[in-house]
């Protein structure tokens, strides 16, 4: 494929990925639109009218933020590539070029493209904080706290990133053909690195972690995780609430010092049966080995991603066709790198659904095995409380549904439980 062929393909893929996006999203708004006077029959007696209005509420603010960040992303996405901004940011930067040799211009021009994107999307995430969450009575961070969360996550991002980057970088250079296998192994201790790294060093600069101290939840906390078998280095309590009234429980760490955490907001609003009957379920998602299927596809998918950077950073046209006026006497890994980032979700998108109704199987899954393990009336009685408080919609479009959606609507994952 020639330089006008791909940036042809490029830029109908971008437009195609934008179309179905709206489409979708009008699809999604519009039906829980047509459905927001009335509650489901099967939450009639289980969900207020004003909460189901609320969430309906909500789904439409959301879906029309999402419209608009759709919009400015693919503008975005075409101003970097083919209207030449990319290469404007590299050709400022070239001469810097004797000042920082080869890898610090490269390593520049990832932290410049970087920076400049996440100066973009501030405003979009300002409104989604100040005026979205705080309109529905979500949002709970001040505007210094939410400034500090961006400072601290450029500073955690800039000390592991940066020497990720500057390897990935060396090896494109120093490895032969074969780069991109050096790079995936790289990439792959990175993230287990990162596993052990994120609970007890990185999570705490942006929260406070403190032991459960609700001994009889503990108690019956640690019976469920013997019950099935799973070993945990400690139960701990996320200061959520300092964000969001949004409620969440996960584990998190590798192997032997896996933790479990609840968000206070979950704590605050569920009963101990409610609370263990969550927990079963995302012990579930351990003990049928999604997490571990999930683990093994990313690695896959980033080792193919790898292997065709590796074919397509050698060929003249995949630069000159999205945009990019490539170096002839010095490395251009870097921008390979950004374009190949840049140049693959268009791609990727129409994948999502198969993402999706995998992950949906996976959690009809785990609510199943949470049923064998606590009890599945508990589960149902926390998804609706769950439901409600998150403000999720009851009555998603079905399309936009299989094309989005990880979890399986409230009204398929309850009919699957035994009745609250």
């Amino acid at each position: 494929m020639n330089a006008s062929d791909l940036t042809l393909v490029f830029a109908a893929a971008v437009l195609a990925s934008l179309a179905v996006h709206l489409w979708l999203l009008t699809r999604q708004m519009r039906h829980v639109a047509q459905h927001r006077a009335q509650v489901p029959p099967a939450f009639a007696d289980r969900v207020s009218v004003e909460a189901h209005r609320k969430a309906a509420d909500y789904t439409l603010a959301k879906g029309r933020l999402a419209m608009l960040s759709h919009v400015v992303g693919h503008a975005v996405l075409l101003g970097w590539t083919l209207l030449g901004g990319l290469d404007a940011l590299h050709q400022a930067l070239l001469p810097l070029g004797s000042a920082l040799g080869p890898l610090g211009l490269q390593l520049a021009l990832l932290a410049a493209f970087t920076l400049i994107g996440a100066l973009i999307e501030l405003p979009l995430d300002w409104v989604a904080t100040f005026r979205l969450e705080q309109r529905f009575d979500f949002n709970r961070q001040t505007p210094a706290l939410w400034w500090a969360d961006r400072a601290k996550g450029a500073a955690v991002g800039a000390v592991i990133g940066l020497p990720l980057a500057a390897l990935v970088l060396w090896l494109m250079g120093a490895t032969g053909s074969l780069w991109w296998l050096w790079a995936w192994g790289a990439w792959v201790g990175f993230n287990g690195l990162l596993l052990v790294l994120w609970p007890t060093v990185i999570a705490p600069l942006f929260n406070r972690f403190e032991p459960l101290a609700d001994d009889a939840l503990a108690q019956r906390v640690q019976a469920l995780m013997r019950r099935c078998g799973f070993a945990a280095r400690g139960l701990f309590v996320m200061d959520g609430s300092r964000r969001s009234a949004h409620a969440n429980a996960y584990f998190t760490g590798l192997g032997a010092a896996k933790r479990v955490v609840f968000y206070d907001t979950l704590l605050a609003r569920l009963t101990p049966g409610e609370v263990e009957a969550v927990l079963a379920h995302e012990l579930g998602h351990f003990k049928r080995r999604h997490v571990l299927q999930r683990m093994v596809m990313l690695f896959g998918a980033s080792l193919a991603g790898l292997a065709l950077l590796g074919w397509l950073a050698a060929q003249p046209a995949f630069y000159l066709g999205l945009g990019v006026q490539p170096n002839l006497v010095a490395p251009n890994d870097a921008l390979a790198l950004i374009l190949f980032m840049l140049a693959l979700p268009p791609f990727t998108f129409f994948l999502t659904p198969l993402g999706a109704a995998l992950s949906r199987r996976h959690e009809f899954e785990a609510d199943a095995f949470a049923c064998a393990q606590a009890d599945g009336r508990d589960l149902a009685r926390a998804l609706v409380k769950l439901h409600e408080d998150n403000a999720a919609t009851l009555t998603p479009d079905p399309w936009y549904v299989r094309f989005h959606y990880s979890h399986p609507p409230a009204a398929e994952r309850l009919a699957a439980l035994p009745a609250p």
